[in-house]
C-alpha cells in the first residue's frame, strides 16, 4: 500500500515539474517575442541606416551619436555607409594620402562580414571596391569597363548591407591625414551602363 502512495507521489511530482517547465518555457518565449522589436531596432544595420541617407559615409565619434554608434578604439577612426545594390553596383573609393593603415569590412543586413580588405592587400594601398549583385557582377565581368579594371569586385548575395571603413591613428600627428582620408572616402552608385541592363 505504501509503495502505491510512493509511486503516486512520484508521478505527481513529475507532473508538477513538467507543468512548471512548460509554463516557464511559454513565459520565456513570450518575453523573447515581445523584446524582439526593441532588439531589432538596435542591430548594427538599423543603426547605420539611422545615420541618414544611404550611399554616404558617416564618421563615428568617441561618444554615441543619435543613431547610437560610436568608435570603440581611441586609436582607430571609423566611418560607416549603408548601401543597396538592387538598382545597380556601388563603388567605394578613397585615396591613401599617407594613412598608416586602413581596413574595410563589408557586412550584410544581419551583420555577417562578407568581405574585408586593407591597405596591405589592395592595389597600391588605395581603396577601390565595387559591390554588386551576382547578376551585376556577371555583366561587369563580361565587358569590364576601364573605370573598374583595377577595382576589387565584391559579390553581395543580399542587396542591402553596410560597410565600415577604419583607419589607424597611432599618434596625434596622424589625426589630420586620417580625417582627410575618411572625409574624402566615397560610397556612391557606380553607373557604367544603363540601370535597365541590371
Amino acid at each position: 500500500m505504501s509503495s502505491g502512495l510512493g509511486s503516486r507521489g512520484f508521478a505527481l511530482k513529475l507532473l508538477l515539474a513538467v507543468i512548471t517547465g512548460l509554463v516557464g518555457a511559454a513565459l520565456l518565449h513570450l518575453i523573447i517575442v515581445l523584446a524582439l522589436p526593441d532588439f531589432s531596432e538596435r542591430d548594427a544595420y538599423t543603426r547605420v541606416l539611422a545615420e541618414g541617407e544611404i550611399l554616404r559615409f558617416y564618421r563615428l565619434r568617441e561618444t554615441p551619436d543619435r543613431a547610437g554608434l560610436s568608435k570603440d578604439d581611441p586609436f582607430v577612426d571609423a566611418a560607416v555607409c549603408a548601401f543597396d545594390v538592387s538598382e545597380g553596383p556601388v563603388r567605394l573609393t578613397a585615396a591613401n594620402g599617407g594613412v598608416p593603415f586602413w581596413s574595410l569590412g563589408v557586412y550584410d543586413q544581419s551583420s555577417n562580414e562578407v568581405f574585408s580588405i586593407n591597405d596591405r592587400t589592395s592595389a597600391g594601398g588605395v581603396l577601390d571596391v565595387v559591390i554588386a549583385s551576382p547578376m551585376q557582377l556577371t555583366a561587369l565581368r563580361k565587358a569590364l569597363p576601364q573605370a573598374v579594371s583595377q577595382s576589387i569586385l565584391v559579390e553581395a548575395k543580399e542587396a542591402a548591407g553596410y560597410v565600415v571603413l577604419r583607419s589607424l591613428v597611432p599618434q596625434p600627428s596622424f589625426a589630420g591625414i586620417v580625417s582627410q582620408f575618411l572625409n574624402q572616402a566615397t560610397c556612391a552608385p557606380f553607373e557604367w551602363r544603363s540601370r535597365s541592363r541590371f
